[in-house]
């Protein structure tokens, strides 16, 4: 049989960006393909292997001690925090990918000046209210205490606490506010329901924290989903919930062994 009736009318390979029997556009370059793959793994088994690794020269290997690395616990919680932001690569991938861009997603980066100074703003907003409930839920003994810093007593102690609330303050705000709530809009979903079912999701994964922190981040998530829905930019809230992270964290540090109606931060 001859290449025509294989189907084969010239070369092909990667550069290739006609449909592909399935509908999907075929990669255009190797370069989106590795991105991909790199995203895969971030998201399967290469945090498995990697922590593997720290495991295995940090510790005895038959009966010989192995190297030590001084800074193990602090190599653990960058490489926590840096697999973390997978699922952000992940939505930017499929941004790029179906060729909506950073924009519908309100990460583009045209108004960033505008948006730092509103998310500060919104931070002290945040704080202020995300004070009280939590106080509120504590001393009503429908929360449990919360200590928002990583392990205490290191020269990295604050660098991770503020690395930690970046990633996890991009990672919340571009997965379930930026990215849910643009594709249920685009599943013809209204906006308000988009929004209560991102604020549900962004409150049940805070339960762990007691009724108050569902409570709490369900309101943050309401008043976030409507911003995003009215504005269209994501970048303030990640800026404000970054930021609400840090001051919690260094307050923390700050007041620790001190008590506060009915309150006591140990």
């Amino acid at each position: 049989m001859g290449a025509s009736g294989l189907g084969v009318h010239g070369p092909t390979g990667l550069s290739q960006d006609g449909p592909a029997p399935n509908g999907f556009a075929t990669p255009a370059s190797a370069r989106i393909l590795a991105a991909e793959v790199v995203i895969v793994l971030s998201l399967s088994l290469l945090p498995s292997a990697v922590d593997s690794l720290i495991s295995l020269l940090t510790a005895p290997l038959a009966g010989v001690s192995a190297f030590v690395y001084a800074n193990v616990q602090f190599i653990q919680q960058l490489t926590g925090i840096l697999f973390a932001l997978a699922p952000i690569a992940l939505v930017l991938y499929l941004a790029r990918r179906t060729g909506e861009g950073l924009e519908p997603f309100g990460l583009g980066t045209g108004t960033l000046a505008q948006d730092v100074p509103v998310g500060l703003l919104g931070a002290v907003a945040v704080s202020a209210v995300g004070a009280v409930i939590y106080l509120a839920a504590v001393s009503l003994k429908i929360n449990r205490f919360v200590v928002p810093v990583p392990p205490l007593g290191h020269w990295w102690t604050i660098p991770i606490l503020v690395l930690g609330a970046i990633q996890a303050g991009a990672l919340e705000e571009v997965v379930v506010a930026a990215y849910l709530i643009r594709r249920l809009r685009q599943l013809r979903w209204s906006a308000p329901i988009a929004v209560l079912v991102s604020a549900t999701l962004r409150g049940s994964y805070h339960l762990y924290q007691g009724w108050g922190g569902f409570a709490g981040n369900f309101l943050l998530g309401i008043a976030f989903g409507t911003y995003f829905v009215r504005k269209g930019r994501a970048w303030p809230l990640i800026v404000a919930h970054a930021t609400v992270d840090i001051v919690s964290g260094l307050a923390y540090l700050a007041f620790r062994g001190h008590c506060y109606f009915g309150a006591c931060i140990r």
